[in-house]
This record gives structure tokens, C-alpha cells and sequence, in this order.
């Protein structure tokens, strides 16, 4: 007797059942989780802190604080961040700058889970003049980027308590 495509299936049946996706509470403590891995990261570098609220002249693309945040505005947020952290020559953003990444690739899961698409982050054309921005201020760049990006990190983490939709 020969054994069709339904068949096989079927012999596989018992095996499949048993695989189980990854409950999205898990993922959403491994997003705090990292959310507070990077604050503490950043409380690490010893850096003069900056208020959110304070304007620093040539440093307006840096993302301040936002009110309300939905999945899709955290990815952009972070995505700014990402790209300024990578184009900054010290070493102690690398780590930071790899978080960021893995944080990100958190909230496409549950994104994903929510049935929310995310689009890919566009790079900001405020971002291709940062050389010049660099080059006159590379430390108040760090320190105002930090600053801010601990901001909203920990305003992130108080809005995945809230379960923030799309």
C-alpha cells in the first residue's frame, strides 16, 4: 500500500502536537527584562545626565520623551536610536547599540502576536548630516543620546505594562 502526502501527515500528527509556540507573556518579561538590562547599561557609563526637557542646540533629531507609545512608535524610536549609537566612535554604545537590536527584534514578536505590522524603520534624512554634528560635539551627542534613550526606555517599560496596541 502506498502512503500519500495525508499518510505522512498523519504519522507526524502526534510529533507536532507537541511543539508549543512561545507564550508572548515570556516574550513580554524578556522585553523588560532588556529594557532593564540596557537602562542599567547606560546607568553604567558614568555620564552627566541631561532632562529630557532641556533643548541642546544641533541635537533636536535626538528623539525626547513621547506620552503615549504604540509598538510601531517604540521600533521607530529605537531604530533613531540604533543609528546614532552605531555611528558614534566610542566603544561603550556597542553593547547598547546590539541591545537595541534584540529589543527591537522583541517588539516585532509582539507585534506579530497582536497581528500588528510593523514597517521596516526608514532612516531619517537628519541622520545623514550627523558627521557634522559628530565631528563638533562627540561627547554632548553620547551624553544627550544616552540621556534621552534612558528616557524612553523607561518609558517603554511602563507602557508594556499598559499592553499598548499597534
Amino acid at each position: 500500500m502506498r502512503c500519500g502526502p495525508l499518510c505522512r501527515f498523519l504519522w507526524l500528527w502526534p510529533y507536532l502536537s507537541y511543539i508549543e509556540a512561545v507564550p508572548i507573556r515570556k516574550v513580554q518579561d524578556d522585553t523588560k527584562t532588556l529594557i532593564k538590562t540596557i537602562v542599567t547599561r547606560i546607568n553604567d557609563i558614568s555620564h552627566t545626565s541631561v532632562s529630557s526637557k532641556q533643548r541642546v542646540t544641533g541635537l533636536d533629531f535626538i528623539p525626547g520623551l513621547t506620552p503615549v507609545l504604540s509598538l510601531s512608535k517604540m521600533d521607530q524610536t529605537l531604530a533613531i536610536y540604533q543609528q546614532i549609537l552605531t555611528s558614534l566612535p566610542s566603544r561603550n554604545v556597542i553593547q547598547i547599540s546590539n541591545d537595541l537590536e534584540n529589543l527591537r527584534d522583541l517588539l516585532h514578536l509582539l507585534a506579530s502576536s497582536k497581528s500588528c505590522p510593523l514597517p521596516q524603520a526608514r532612516a531619517l534624512e537628519t541622520l545623514e548630516s550627523l558627521g557634522g554634528v559628530l565631528e563638533a560635539s562627540l561627547y554632548s551627542t553620547e551624553v544627550v543620546a544616552l540621556s534621552r534613550l534612558q528616557g524612553s526606555l523607561q518609558d517603554m517599560l511602563r507602557q508594556l505594562d499598559l499592553s499598548p496596541g499597534c
